[in-house]
């Protein structure tokens, strides 16, 4: 018997460990769709989509990627990694019905500022998948109660806005994104 037990948990732990962490992460791939089109699994959608190209604009990025811009008149990918962070909080806070402050994440690394955009995102959908009523989720800033809909338009509109950028110059500082990824499936073709 305990060897047995012994062997199912070398078992675990051998394919526990053989998984990258970046799988271990939301969005290697886009989640199942759900059955049933509503305002919360059409705005939870919108920021999986988000969350899955964020993954791969993201996945890989190198010192040096971090550090790339093309002049001095736009920011960096890691300015704009940090940029995105910022309003992935945003849209996680609205979720929370919690008032945004400043996050300070001066002393992290990009790869925890990564996994923690990944996570607000993923939480974020998750919450708005299973409600019926996405317009408690104001953004909060002081006394002001944005509604939902500058949520769509703001935050996660401009985020996609931004993976496109990063993806931009990353094939311009000599890092491309995987070329088997499929943005229309959500997924990473063999």
């Amino acid at each position: 018997m305990k060897k047995n037990l012994f062997l199912l948990v070398l078992l675990f732990s051998t394919v526990a460990s053989s998984q990258t962490v970046d799988e271990q992460l939301a969005y290697y791939e886009l989640p199942e769709y759900p059955e049933t089109y509503t305002a919360g699994t059409m705005a939870a959608r919108m920021v999986d989509a988000l969350g899955f190209r964020y993954y791969w604009a993201t996945e890989g990025l190198r010192e040096n990627d971090l550090e790339y811009k093309p002049s001095d008149a736009v920011s960096s990918i890691g300015e704009t990694v940090d940029h995105i962070l910022g309003m992935s909080y945003v849209i996680f806070n609205a979720t929370l019905k919690k008032p945004n402050d400043r996050n300070d994440v001066s002393k992290w690394d990009f790869e925890h500022k990564r996994t923690q955009t990944l996570i607000n995102l993923k939480a974020a959908a998750d919450m708005l998948r299973t409600s019926d009523d996405i317009s408690q989720f104001k953004i909060i800033f002081g006394e002001n109660e944005i509604p939902f809909w500058n949520n769509v338009n703001g935050p996660i509109a401009d985020s996609i806005w931004h993976c496109g950028q990063i993806a931009s110059f990353r094939r311009s500082s000599g890092n491309p994104i995987n070329p088997k990824i499929n943005h229309f499936m959500g997924t990473l073709r063999d």
